[in-house]
């Protein structure tokens, strides 16, 4: 059951990679008489998408037999079905809209997040006592679809301000669009520096003292930039750490991170060098025929819809749930901070949207900030931050 799982989660891989091609070729075939009409190539796109998604629902559902819970419980869990949910969610506001342009942009960062998880431990484990919860299932499914919701309004602000900003002329919007780029090509490169030394087998092990003052090992598949507190290396011919974090850091997870913005630098040069211009202007051309109120709205739907659900699932839920296991509703736990930080950030847009007028552009970079936010609390909350939730 476990490899039936692993294999149709690589199948809805590989059908969003296709998918992707398919949307591609959509957006330059030229519009017809009505725009909504679908022309072959979004026909063939949506349906790869969906059949990728069925897929995914189909790995989603065999793991779950193959644990006996629901698969949100640890990063790699999570962030697959964060991932599912984008996908779900822009099917949905793709029938609604028929705009194959959201679709060159949706799937390859559903991509980018689901081989993202795959960078981290695919075992099934049991749960920790903490886990052994209905609300598992009830909390962390309905937070994650929030926050996939959400998540589409970023992808539409990004058609927007590919479109919008003026690619000739140096600015602070052109600065801040290259750092958006930045980020999604150190993912990549993330995945690809994982991957190599994944092939190579790397370990190396270290003894460190945690925050409890108590002798803990540390295994790590990346060589340690970051060394762990007072860690000992135990494997020979491996490399020593350049610099040691606090017991109150995951160094492990903070080296993670690290190697992410090393193989982003490089990856990124490697993109400049070659193309001889900015990441944004590159996309650019894809975008000419974006309506930019229609992308627009739809940044502004996503998160209609995605707040309420957020609202329920990251903090009403949490906190029922917070209140049954630790008999307390709220205790500024680092997860906890940053759920509610960015509860309040959605709420501030909205407000914005519909009390100050603030359409296009300039809700565009705030659901880009919204975004950052989110990837924020599940990768740096995450890796680094220790708390409560850092099981997750």
């Amino acid at each position: 059951m476990a490899e039936l799982s692993a294999n149709l989660l690589y199948a809805s891989f590989v059908l969003y990679l296709v998918g992707t091609f398919f949307f591609g070729g959509a957006i330059k075939e030229k519009k017809g008489a009505s725009e909504k009409k679908q022309n072959k190539w979004a026909m063939i796109a949506i349906c790869l998408t969906v059949l990728g998604f069925v897929s995914q629902l189909g790995y989603f559902i065999t793991r779950w037999i193959a644990s006996g819970h629901a698969p949100v419980s640890n990063l790699f869990e999570f962030t697959t079905f964060f991932g599912m949910m984008l996908i779900a969610a822009f099917i949905l506001l793709y029938f609604i809209y028929k705009t194959p342009a959201l679709g060159l942009f949706a799937l390859p960062i559903a991509l980018l997040i689901i081989a993202y998880a795959s960078m981290f431990p695919r075992d099934i484990a049991p749960l920790i006592p903490a886990l052994q919860s209905d609300w598992l299932h009830i909390h962390v499914t309905t937070a994650a679809t929030g926050q996939a919701v959400l998540a589409i309004s970023f992808v539409a602000a990004i058609l927007y301000l590919v479109k919008s900003v003026d690619q000739t002329q140096k600015s602070k919007k052109t600065a801040w669009l290259e750092v958006i780029m930045f980020t999604m090509v150190a993912t990549l490169g993330f995945i690809i520096i994982t991957s190599t030394f994944s092939a190579m087998d790397y370990k190396a092990n270290f003894t460190w003292m945690n925050k409890y003052d108590k002798e803990d090992v540390f295994e790590y598949h990346l060589p340690a930039l970051i060394g762990p507190h007072e860690g000992v290396l135990m494997t020979e011919g491996k490399l020593e750490p350049l610099v040691k974090m606090p017991a109150i850091i995951d160094a492990n997870k903070a080296n993670t991170v690290v190697w992410s913005l090393f193989s982003g630098i490089i990856l990124y040069g490697l993109i400049r060098l070659i193309f001889r211009k900015r990441v944004a202007a590159i996309f650019k051309p894809l975008v000419k025929n974006v309506n930019l109120d229609l992308v627009d709205e739809i940044s502004y739907r996503s998160i209609l819809i995605g707040f309420p659900i957020f609202t329920l699932g990251a903090l009403i839920f949490a906190m029922i749930w917070a209140q049954i296991a630790w008999t307390r509703f709220w205790g500024w736990d680092p997860k906890e901070v940053w759920a509610l930080i960015t509860w309040l950030f959605y709420a501030a847009f909205l407000h914005l949207r519909l009390s100050k007028g603030w359409h296009g552009e300039k809700s565009a970079w705030l659901a880009v900030v919204g975004f950052a936010i989110i990837m924020f609390n599940l990768i740096v909350v995450n890796l680094i931050l220790a708390g409560l939730h850092s099981y997750a």
